[in-house]
């Protein structure tokens, strides 16, 4: 300090508030795969950040998403670089995730974007401008999209879109909103560089200072001895007893009998009534931040407000509209390669297993894994007639819904207390992987709402 050189520190305690930061680093070392996909990572965006460090506890998943991420933002496509990273900053700003707008805003920057931009979406171009609605309606009620939101995009006259262009951009838009879910989903930390990554102070004789708790460093739960409500390791076991007799039982129970079709169609309704109010009970306004309200326009639309009005989201079938079918052609032959590298990650994503739960091992997760997909695809309204939806209730408790749906429709409103109450005798891999599923379900299903007004709007 003696030369006026101000040396910054981290703040926090590794990638992520919620997951102990030797649990993190102890995976990234033993795996030689690592090695290189951190290699690959570094080479490729100059940096590693703090979602990749977390995503290591899957490094399968982690190289299809790296791909994926890597094509969208740096091979040729459609886009220019600068309004790539700057739909990624709109796309994360709908969720007030400051950590991704804070990256992109470095990013866009050094691929030679216009700073006066990054001052609100009204200082962007005209067609940039355009694209605030479906980012809105795409963020917080997707099922809302229809022909017209693409035909004014398309048809703008001189600020208009190409239609690979659009599915370029919806592809970014879909891509950081769920990226923003993964985020707090996991208690991301802000990036030392970033805002909120880092201190000037000089580490204090406890190596503890109260301005760490008021920048979200030990956040009140971490410092209770126990934030899921003291509850004992015996209970949470028997918690995983219980599910695993669930499964077990559930299996049975299709072997012996199916339900008719009437009655498949009314559980999925009362499954999707009911998720319209699974909130938990903390769940307050959250004012978006000044600098991250700024990318985007009315701030007041969101979920919630939907949700409490009661008002009825229809139900969209797969059986008419879905991925493989509709979705995955469309985006080849108008982004290529896109699609298969979409395609890819999802597939990673809904069939990842290592057949253990908890301190079980040798175990078919299958069931568990479907229920979690369908449940994010039921709240989105979206209904697969072969699936029958009573199975939801039995192997998702309410602590679990609560944090799913949060993490899916309300991402800033995640909290360590969240992340703890479910799935208590799980390990931090395990609820890694939760995450996994509920982005890339969340991806499909703003996709699919998308992409089949696209189709109505082509044919």
């Amino acid at each position: 300090m003696e030369l006026g050189i101000r040396i910054p520190r981290p703040l926090g305690h590794g990638p992520s508030r919620f997951i102990p930061e030797k649990e993190i680093l102890q995976v990234g070392s033993e795996d030689a795969q690592m090695h290189t996909l951190f290699a690959d990572s570094f080479a490729a965006l100059g940096r590693l950040d703090n979602i990749t460090l977390v995503m290591v506890f899957h490094p399968q998943y982690l190289e299809s998403f790296l791909k994926t991420q890597h094509y969208l933002l740096q091979m040729d496509g459609p886009l220019p670089l600068h309004y790539r990273h700057y739909i990624g900053i709109m796309a994360a700003a709908r969720h007030q995730c400051s950590y991704l707008v804070n990256l992109h805003v470095n990013d866009f920057l050094h691929v030679g974007g216009d700073p006066k931009w990054l001052n609100g979406l009204e200082n962007a171009p005209q067609k940039l401008q355009n694209l605030g609605e479906l980012n809105k309606v795409l963020a917080h009620r997707p099922w809302l999209i229809t022909k017209e939101h693409i035909e004014g995009l398309l048809k703008a006259e001189e600020h208009s879109w190409s239609l690979a262009e659009l599915v370029h951009a919806v592809v970014l838009l879909t891509h950081y909103h769920s990226l923003a879910s993964f985020t707090f989903g996991c208690g991301i930390s802000p990036e030392i560089h970033c805002d909120g990554g880092h201190t000037f102070r000089p580490p204090s004789v406890s190596n503890y200072c109260f301005c760490d708790i008021t920048n979200g460093n030990h956040s009140v739960d971490e410092m209770q001895v126990n934030s899921a409500g003291n509850v004992s390791v015996s209970d949470s076991f028997f918690e995983v007893e219980a599910l695993m007799e669930k499964m077990r039982q559930l299996q049975e129970c299709r072997d012996e009998e199916e339900a008719s079709q009437e009655e498949m169609a009314s559980r999925f309704e009362i499954e999707k009534r009911e998720s319209m109010f699974v909130f938990s009970s903390d769940d307050e306004e959250a004012t978006p931040a000044r600098d991250v309200s700024r990318h985007f326009e009315d701030t007041s639309y969101g979920y919630k407000d939907f949700s409490r009005h009661g008002m009825h989201v229809p139900t969209f079938r797969v059986q008419d509209y879905c991925w493989e079918d509709h979705g995955y052609s469309l985006v080849n032959r108008l982004y290529p390669d896109v699609g298969q590298l979409i395609d890819e990650k999802f597939h990673i994503a809904y069939n990842l297993t290592y057949n253990t739960m908890a301190m079980h091992k040798d175990v078919d997760t299958s069931m568990l894994r479907r229920a979690i997909w369908n449940y994010i695809h039921c709240m989105f309204g979206i209904r697969y007639d072969d699936y029958d939806y009573g199975e939801i209730n039995q192997l998702l408790d309410r602590s679990f819904k609560v944090y799913i749906k949060t993490v899916v429709c309300t991402p800033e409103k995640v909290t360590k207390r969240m992340y703890d109450s479910f799935w208590r005798q799980f390990k931090h891999s395990e609820k890694v992987h939760v995450n996994l599923l509920l982005i890339e379900a969340r991806m499909q299903a703003e996709l699919l709402y998308a992409l089949r007004a696209i189709t109505r709007y082509m044919t």
